[in-house]
């Protein structure tokens, strides 16, 4: 048999093996998808029909408010596309700049480094309390035990390991001075958790996380941070600066919180959404 003949017998040999291998695969697959959705074993996102994401993260760049006052980034282009046929550029980021996680580290000895945090506690239930009404009145207004009796009342229980977020209303007023809304004295005036509140949360349901689209997870009058070395400690994390809480219901859409994963990190920027 001539050399050219047998290449083609060995690759017409291959081709139809190639083709049975990859058929088998699908089926394998397709049997074992077959299987996952008889057993009601699909992940609970999906179980539970979300059709549509919505970002909860901020676009940042180095005129974002940051609690301190001072810019938290700042961005330097080493290459550019004209020049060199690619841009990079090299960042200088405050840890809590932007849309961004508290990991517990930050107001603790000993807690999760950001890269810690166990990515299941990264996606979960989102619950939403919603206190714009009384925010547009009080800037200095407060999540309380109240409120989240409320929303139990409304919502039934909040679900294990879920986030729940203050809506505040305050997202809107990122591009300008009312974000920080400092006095004359340089004292904040932003809503937050009440320390009570997140005892509450605690002590009485299975939340993982707490998020604000505020500068803080407490209000910005504290002068103690009582929220966060209640919370933070117990290894739960929190989100600070969210933003398009209206746009998600008080209950049933799954966060993704999209964490960083640089090692010791008391926190960093993050992409956030919502799967409603």
């Amino acid at each position: 048999m001539c050399d050219l003949c047998v290449i083609n017998a060995v690759k017409d040999r291959m081709l139809s093996r190639r083709g049975f291998l990859t058929g088998s695969a699908a089926s394998v697959v397709g049997a074992a998808a077959a299987a996952t959705l008889a057993s009601g074993t699909t992940t609970p996102a999906m179980a539970a029909g979300h059709g549509g994401v919505v970002d909860m993260t901020h676009a940042y760049d180095g005129t974002f408010p940051t609690y301190f006052g001072q810019p938290g980034f700042s961005a330097d282009q080493a290459f550019n596309f004209k020049e060199h046929g690619f841009n990079l550029f090299n960042l200088s980021i405050n840890e809590h700049t932007g849309t961004h996680v508290d990991a517990p580290l930050h107001f603790s000895a000993d807690g999760q480094a950001v890269n810690e945090i166990p990515v299941t506690n990264l996606v979960c239930p989102l619950a939403v309390i919603d206190i714009a009404a009384r925010a547009a009145e009080d800037a200095d207004a407060q999540v309380t035990p109240e409120d989240i009796t409320a929303w139990i009342a409304a919502n039934g229980p909040i679900p294990e390991g879920a986030c729940v977020a203050m809506h505040s209303g305050w997202a809107a007023k990122s591009a300008d001075a009312g974000f920080r809304n400092a006095d004359g004295e340089g004292k904040m005036h932003f809503p937050g958790f009440h320390v009570e509140a997140a005892k509450m949360l605690i002590e009485e349901t299975g939340a993982g996380a707490i998020g604000v689209d505020t500068l803080s997870l407490d209000y910005g009058l504290s002068g103690d941070f009582a929220t966060h070395y209640a919370w933070l400690p117990t290894n739960r994390y929190g989100i600070e600066c969210l933003t398009n809480l209206d746009k998600v219901p008080a209950s049933g859409a799954t966060l993704v919180v999209g964490a960083p994963t640089h090692r010791g990190g008391s926190g960093g920027p993050a992409r956030i959404f919502a799967m409603v």
